[in-house]
């Protein structure tokens, strides 16, 4: 059981883990923006995320799972992402295109130990309906884990829990998001 001291993982351990889960993609770290490339030939698909943020890691590998084999195969998933600033109906359309993916990447965080922190892409934007929105989200993304369509996410959740000292099967019956 990971303790409260030990240290969280670094970006690197998080990519590591990502790329031994799914060697058929390569994590690249070091980006001013995350994008994904789809494979191309013999040149393997690409997440690329910010800088050497693990959490950024941690999400895009989120959006990574959720996509289907048709969303794979698109630059950035086929997403169009739209830069602030936001109409308030602009940014209730961000936070209900985000919740299953940050609700998965903070049961990412939770089984490898690094501290989730729910991003409206907004500082002007209040948060708490937000954060209730993916309190709710945990049982329907507990559920789909275990389908077959979240196979991926259930693979990666359960090398991280490896990387971070948990048992493997943790998050079945806990809240992750507090």
């Amino acid at each position: 059981m990971a303790s409260a001291k030990t240290a969280e993982p670094s970006h690197l351990a998080v990519a590591t883990t990502f790329e031994s889960c799914f060697p058929d993609v390569e994590m690249c770290g070091g980006a001013s923006e995350p994008l994904y490339t789809p494979p191309q030939g013999i040149q393997p698909a690409r997440l690329h995320y910010r800088e050497d943020f693990a959490a950024s890691a941690l999400h895009e590998a989120a959006h990574w799972c959720i996509a289907g084999t048709a969303r794979r195969q698109q630059v950035d998933f086929g997403y169009v992402y739209l830069a602030m600033p936001r109409t308030t109906a602009q940014q209730t359309q961000f936070f209900a295109a985000e919740v299953r993916t940050q609700c998965l990447e903070a049961l990412f965080a939770a089984a490898c130990g690094i501290k989730f922190q729910p991003s409206a892409d907004n500082l002007e934007a209040d948060l708490d309906g937000f954060i209730d929105a993916l309190k709710e989200q945990q049982t329907p993304t507990r559920i789909w884990v275990i389908t077959r369509a979240g196979h991926r996410a259930r693979t990666f959740v359960q090398a991280l829990a490896k990387l971070g000292g948990r048992d493997k099967d943790f998050w079945e019956n806990a809240d992750w998001i507090k």
